[in-house]
């Protein structure tokens, strides 16, 4: 009997099932433009931004621009609101951001 070798070990852990290749997909094609992809690792790595205080500027667009990326983001799931009087905070959805990592991670 022939023994088969293989060639490269394994990237992931295991394949993706149809559902979760779905609810991936979604959320990297949320991802995929520049100016959201930029936003979500800007409040994933504050850990919380104040969408008129901190988002604007670093950025570069105006305050409208910002909110409809980050109405984008929140429909998908991706980051949570939380109203503060006149200010809106969000924060990068934990569990979200687990998947999205664990999804591109290479098994070690």
């Amino acid at each position: 009997m022939q023994t088969v070798v293989e060639c490269c070990a394994p990237v992931l852990e295991e394949p993706l099932d149809e559902s979760s290749a779905e609810r991936l997909a979604r959320w990297f094609s949320v991802l995929a433009d520049p100016t959201r992809l930029r936003l979500f690792s800007m409040i994933a790595t504050a850990g919380e931004a104040c969408a008129a205080c901190d988002l604007a500027e670093p950025l570069g667009v105006s305050q409208p621009t910002v909110s409809h990326h980050l109405k984008v983001l929140r429909d998908a799931g991706l980051v949570d609101s939380e109203k503060r009087g006149r200010w809106v905070y969000y924060q990068a959805a934990p569990e979200r951001l687990e998947i999205l990592s664990r999804a591109i991670r290479a098994k070690r």
